[in-house]
């Protein structure tokens, strides 16, 4: 979905009894935050409940959430946060009466996503069918007994299949806001709304959601200087060796802490890196794709080609288009 930075487009959230407040909070934080060069805000975020008035939380308080289901008649992006109820043993298709209400209140075009087990609350009203979604590890498999007709994926931490989104943990709502920005708006707004939050400005959404340690420990064993010396050399045909011998480790060693400290090997991680490099070469500059595919290390345009369809299911020229106008 592209969005013109002429208009705002409106969030809403839908939250339910037992809600999760950073959920919540995540939502607003990151699309609230979200301004073009001239300081206008690109997102408008409203919270609605099935039933408007006091909604209970997993915390020791509430919140106070004035709207109703109406607010969604005119939403561009709904997103349904995970709430209590959602731990417990589910029934196929169960949704209280108040949810589909509100649910039938939603415009056909608008964007749907839901942030860790609130793809519960999708699968039931029969809006993932047919297509890829994931959830939190624990509930993965749960949502694919139950919903055999799901493309279940434990092993991501958000999807994006036409136009309904799904995400894994409360942490993964972060990057799934963020994807949500970069592809309305481009890679810069976003990485400034994750800069200004704190947060890594992205994570692939084929990135696995559990790793043995998030952060780099900063010490001897960090791949930090290594990944920072890889990205100013993107435009080199590195392998796995070249790697290695840079950071005076063995191969072994390498890949070993790579994995703990990105959740990805040495060559994922470069993939990435090239990809995310050619993306804002492509938002930002005229070069034609073969330059840019020089330039990002990928050799030629056909390679790009490739990787780009097979990442983010466009060519080159549809992902420019996108953001900067037929060229």
């Amino acid at each position: 979905m592209t969005v013109s930075e002429d208009s705002v487009h409106k969030v809403v959230v839908l939250v339910r009894h037992g809600l999760l407040p950073m959920e919540l909070g995540i939502v607003h934080r990151l699309f609230g935050t979200a301004v073009n060069e001239a300081g206008r805000r690109l997102y408008s975020v409203v919270t609605c409940a099935v039933e408007p008035g006091e909604v209970l939380t997993d915390a020791d308080f509430t919140v106070n959430v004035p709207l109703g289901p109406r607010a969604l008649r005119d939403a561009d992006t709904v997103i349904v946060p995970a709430a209590v109820e959602d731990y417990g043993p589910q029934q196929r298709g169960r949704l209280s009466p108040p949810v589909e209400a509100a649910l039938a209140e939603v415009p056909a075009t608008a964007r749907l996503a839901s942030i860790c087990t609130g793809s519960f609350v999708l699968a039931a009203a029969g809006l993932l069918a047919g297509r890829r979604a994931t959830t939190h590890w624990k509930s993965c498999p749960e949502l694919a007994a139950l919903y055999p007709e799901i493309d279940v994926d434990p092993d991501v931490l958000y999807t994006d299949d036409r136009q309904v989104l799904t995400s894994a943990g409360v942490a993964a709502g972060i990057d799934l806001c963020l994807h949500m920005i970069r592809s309305d708006h481009g890679a810069d707004i976003a990485n400034t709304v994750a800069r200004g939050t704190v947060v890594p400005p992205h994570r692939e959404g084929g990135q696995a959601q559990y790793i043995d340690r998030p952060v780099p420990d900063g010490g001897d064993s960090s791949t930090a200087a290594l990944r920072a010396w890889a990205v100013e050399h993107l435009d080199e045909t590195l392998t796995l060796q070249d790697l290695a011998r840079q950071a005076s480790t063995s191969v072994r060693t390498l890949t070993r802490r790579f994995r703990q400290e990105t959740g990805m090997t040495p060559m994922q991680w470069l993939g990435q890196q090239r990809l995310q490099y050619a993306r804002r070469l492509l938002e930002r500059t005229d070069d034609p794709v073969d330059r840019i595919a020089a330039a990002a290390g990928f050799g030629t345009g056909t390679a790009m080609r490739q990787h780009f369809r097979e990442a983010l299911g466009v060519s080159p020229r549809a992902y420019r288009n996108t953001f900067r106008g037929a060229q």
